[in-house]
C-alpha cells in the first residue's frame, strides 16, 4: 500500500473535504483527488461517496480512517523524535475529562503540562459520558469508576469517598428513616446508606433543592438549605474550619478516578508525559492531596 496516497487520504478525511483539506495542507485539490482515486483502485474499494456538495465517508472508508490515523500520527512522531535525537512529547494531545474534576483541578494540570512541555498542543473536552477513544479521536480519557473495557488500559491515579455533610444549624438525623431536607445531586437515590460513628443508618431524603452540578450542591449546602453527599475532597476545607459538619461516610465503593487509552496502539511520548505528569501531581493519589491541589 502507498504511505503517501494512504496519508492523503487521512487528511482528506480529517478535514471533511479536498477543498479544506488542500487549503490547510497548502497543496493543489487535483493532487489529493488523484491520489485517493488512486488508493481506491488499488484496494478495489470506494471510501469516499461523492455528493454534488459533500463528501462523506463510506463503511470501508470510517473503517480505514479509524485504523489508520493513530498509525500514521505514530508514524510521524517517531520520525520527528529520530530526527531530533530524542523522544520529545510534541503534536495535539486530545483528552477527555469528568466535569467535577474539570472544574476543580483539571485547569491547573493543564496550564502546569502546557508550561512543562510547550511543544504539545493540549485540548481538553468535558464530558460525563463514556465517549468512544476511537471514533472521536481522543489520545486518552479520564473516567470516574469505569466498566470493564477489553479496548482499553490506564491506571487509576486518584481515590477519593463519598460524605454527607451539612450546615452545623442543620438538625442532625436522630435515626433510620429520618428524613433531612438535602440538596439531591443527580446520581442521589431516595436513601442514603451512611456509616457514623454510632453505626450503619439509613438516611431517607426529602430534596429541597435538585442540582445537576456538585460545585452547585457544595454552594448550596454551605448556605444552609440542606445536607448533601459530596466528595470529601470537595469539602475538605469547609470540614476543616467548621462551616460544615460530618453526618458519616456514605456506604460503597471508593471513587477511583483512571486515565484510560487504547491499548491497541503504542503509548505515545505524549500520552506517557501527560500520565507522568499526574502521578507527579497526585503520587498517593489520596483525596487528601487532591483536596490541597484544589485549595491552591
Amino acid at each position: 500500500m502507498d504511505l503517501l496516497a494512504l496519508a492523503d487520504f487521512n487528511l482528506v478525511a480529517r478535514h471533511g473535504g479536498f477543498g479544506r483539506a488542500a487549503r490547510a495542507a497548502g497543496r493543489p485539490k487535483a493532487t489529493l483527488s488523484r491520489r485517493v482515486a488512486e488508493l481506491e483502485a488499488a484496494l478495489g474499494l470506494r471510501l469516499f461517496e461523492r455528493g454534488s456538495r459533500a463528501l462523506k465517508l463510506t463503511e470501508e472508508g470510517r473503517a480505514l480512517f479509524v485504523r489508520a490515523g493513530p498509525l500514521l500520527t505514530e508514524l510521524e512522531e517517531t520520525a520527528a523524535a529520530i530526527a531530533s535525537g530524542g523522544e520529545r512529547p510534541r503534536g495535539r494531545l486530545r483528552i477527555s475529562a469528568p466535569l467535577l474534576f474539570s472544574q476543580t483541578a483539571m485547569g491547573k494540570i493543564a496550564a502546569g503540562f502546557a508550561l512543562t512541555y510547550p511543544e504539545v498542543r493540549l485540548e481538553v473536552s468535558t464530558e460525563d459520558r463514556a465517549v468512544d477513544l476511537i471514533e472521536e479521536g481522543f489520545d486518552l480519557v479520564i473516567r470516574v469508576n469505569p466498566d470493564p473495557d477489553d479496548s482499553l488500559v490506564g491506571r487509576a491515579f486518584l481515590h477519593d469517598r463519598l460524605v454527607v455533610v451539612a450546615s452545623p444549624g442543620l438538625d442532625r438525623p436522630a435515626g433510620d428513616l429520618a428524613a433531612p431536607a438535602v440538596v439531591r445531586s443527580a446520581a442521589d437515590r431516595v436513601a442514603w446508606t451512611v456509616k457514623t460513628p454510632a453505626g450503619r443508618a439509613m438516611i431517607a431524603i426529602e430534596p429541597v433543592l435538585a442540582l445537576s452540578s456538585l460545585i452547585m450542591v457544595r454552594d448550596a449546602v454551605r448556605a444552609g438549605v440542606g445536607a448533601g453527599r459530596l466528595p470529601v475532597s470537595l469539602v475538605s476545607h469547609d470540614l476543616a474550619d467548621g462551616s460544615l459538619v460530618h453526618w458519616g461516610n456514605v456506604e460503597g465503593p471508593d471513587i477511583a478516578l483512571w486515565a484510560l487509552y487504547p491499548s491497541r496502539r503504542l503509548l505515545s511520548a505524549r500520552v506517557s508525559a501527560f500520565l507522568d505528569y499526574l502521578k507527579q501531581a497526585f503520587p498517593m493519589g489520596t483525596p487528601d492531596e487532591l483536596a490541597a491541589y484544589i485549595g491552591k
